[in-house]
């Protein structure tokens, strides 16, 4: 791959996480580049109308046309507009979160959403991010659908990042992550208590298409004392049925048509 593209990438990213904007020395010290250098590719962006400076204080910020792109295509695929109405069902019967992830390769990517939660504490991250495998209700159920190889190549491949950064009760191990796997495998969906933020709880369930590829997965997620162990158990049977209704649908989105590897 092109350096210059590469690199060019890495500053959008970066941005993507930054919305109140980076200054050129931070930008320059994260991608350990010279000033030089970065300085010419942030004016490349901004000549290409995917980055604006801040005159006044000299920070750099990421423009909506990138996130139009992504919009436009979400919208060109139909895949909200196919998984939509079965994941507002689906967050009407359980009070809770509802997201959709779609399997972009080696990753998960959030593509859609529906709040259940109608008052008090509502669980809303952010969209668009990578999911991570090792520390996520939708990362153990995807790994469950893999052989015990692929499982433990993927995880590698991401890394396990940092446990302090999520839940208590997040992996420190690959041993302790595919614990997690072995059981989702077992049950037919994953459960996380306490893993990927404090006192939050999730489940996720893989949404198989017509040739039995894994096409995306389908989460519900919520405040422990909202969604104990006892209340996911519960909610299994229709997180499941769920995900056999978006896995019939699939045939309707085109990117739903595509097998993972082709996205």
């Amino acid at each position: 791959m092109s350096t210059i593209i590469e690199r060019s990438f890495k500053i959008l990213e970066e941005l993507s996480s930054h919305p109140k904007g980076r200054t050129l020395s931070e930008l320059a010290t994260k991608m350990d580049i010279p000033l030089s250098a970065t300085h010419r590719l942030l004016n490349d962006l901004i000549e290409c109308g995917y980055v604006r400076k801040d005159e006044r204080h000299g920070e750099f910020t990421m423009t909506m046309q990138v996130v139009s792109l992504g919009l436009r295509f979400l919208s060109a695929s139909g895949v909200v507009d196919v998984a939509q109405p079965a994941l507002e069902r689906l967050a009407a019967r359980s009070g809770e979160l509802v997201r959709l992830a779609l399997v972009d390769v080696d990753q998960l990517i959030f593509v859609a959403k529906a709040q259940g939660a109608t008052q008090g504490l509502r669980y809303d991250p952010e969209m668009g991010r990578p999911v991570t495998l090792a520390c996520s209700a939708a990362g153990f159920a995807w790994l469950a659908t893999k052989s015990e190889d692929e499982a433990l190549r993927l995880l590698s491949k991401q890394g396990l990042g940092n446990p302090e950064d999520y839940g208590p009760a997040a992996p420190r191990s690959m041993k302790a992550v595919m614990a997690h796997v072995r059981a989702a495998r077992k049950r037919g969906f994953s459960t996380t208590v306490d893993v990927f933020l404090p006192a939050m709880n999730s489940m996720a369930a893989p949404i198989h298409g017509a040739d039995g590829e894994v096409l995306a997965l389908l989460i519900i997620a919520g405040p422990m004392g909202r969604m104990p162990e006892e209340r996911m158990l519960e909610l299994g049977p229709a997180l499941l049925e769920t995900a056999r209704e978006l896995g019939r649908s699939s045939s309707f989105s085109p990117i739903f048509k595509r097998r993972p590897d082709q996205l």
